[in-house]
């Protein structure tokens, strides 16, 4: 009878799921993802004014666009595509199609640098090993024995606390005492917010809104970014030393100053044949998704960070 069960649902989830949209999308190739945002690009050349092109894009677009490279899969969302597409099916607006275009081809930019940066990486390698060998790093280590036997200690604790209060006990525990347990969680959660709001506005604090990030030079916010290494914060030292080779880059005349730039907003003022822009591409990548993407942060991502700053002229 179960299994009679399972395949009555299989049917039925067959049948159902077109009707409901259900859309797993191909996994398409690193060419084939390039042919689709040229082909979505081209499209957006005809939408001058509302008309049945809009829909026809909308029903020809993927929920995600999965690419399969050599190196990895990645999925590219369409919802916000899909969105704007949407709002000006409504309403024609020729601002919105030009955001369309552009980040149509940032997209597009970022496909070429990130099979651009499919070298061989043994020498950036040989680099990063080079650089952790430094004086600076030699108190850097892993998790030592009493590290581990913490961690140990309180996942053992929360194991115990969580079979305390699943249990037949929680009944006979007293009302007040359970708010007692509420309002210490709520009052830890209070203080960790607070903390981590406080040390974001102090990072944030380091670059002044009316000075342009040139204004101090290069060399301070590197030593800075060391600074923070060598306390084990990794996610400010990376973010200082991004603005580092920000700093350089701007005080060689590379961009007109101006603070009120964002990170991918300097890699579209550089140009292409720019001999530094894979390096600064590899570098504001690295600085977005420690600082905005929440990946965590290491020694050998600060390392590899440093080398690239190499790559630029701080050493």
């Amino acid at each position: 009878m179960t299994a009679r069960r399972v395949g009555i649902l299989l049917f039925i989830l067959a049948v159902v799921a077109p009707c409901l949209g259900i859309d797993n999308g191909a996994v398409l190739t690193a060419a084939e993802y390039r042919a689709d945002l040229d082909r979505v690009l081209s499209a957006t050349e005809h939408l001058e004014t509302p008309g049945p092109q809009i829909p026809e894009l909308v029903s020809s677009l993927p929920s995600a666009w999965r690419v399969h490279t050599d190196r990895g899969n990645f999925d590219v969302s369409t919802e916000w595509l899909r969105n704007n597409l949407g709002q000006l099916e409504k309403k024609y607006d020729g601002d919105l199609v030009s955001k369309i275009r552009d980040r149509l081809a940032s997209q597009r930019a970022d496909l070429e640098a990130y099979q651009e940066n499919r070298h061989d990486d043994s020498e950036q390698r040989a680099l990063v090993t080079r650089i952790l060998d430094r004086s600076e790093f030699g108190s850097i280590h892993g998790p030592t024995w009493s590290d581990r036997l913490k961690q140990r200690l309180v996942q053992f604790l929360i194991r115990l606390l969580g079979r305390a209060i699943t249990s037949s006990m929680v009944s006979n525990i007293g009302k007040y005492f359970v708010y007692a347990l509420m309002a210490i969680a709520f009052l830890a959660l209070s203080y960790w917010v607070f903390k981590s709001i406080r040390n974001s506005a102090r990072v944030e604090s380091i670059l002044p809104e009316s000075l342009p990030v040139s204004a101090r030079e290069w060399t301070v916010w590197l030593a800075e970014a060391r600074e923070a290494a060598q306390r084990g914060n990794w996610r400010d030292a990376i973010h200082l030393a991004y603005w580092a080779g920000i700093s350089l880059l701007e005080s060689q005349g590379v961009w007109r100053p101006d603070s009120a730039r964002t990170p991918r907003e300097y890699l579209r003022l550089m140009s292409s044949a720019n001999e530094h822009r894979p390096t600064l591409t590899a570098l504001t990548r690295k600085f977005e998704l420690v600082w905005y993407g929440g990946q965590p942060a290491d020694a050998q991502a600060f390392s590899q960070t440093l080398a690239e700053l190499e790559k630029l002229g701080c050493r």
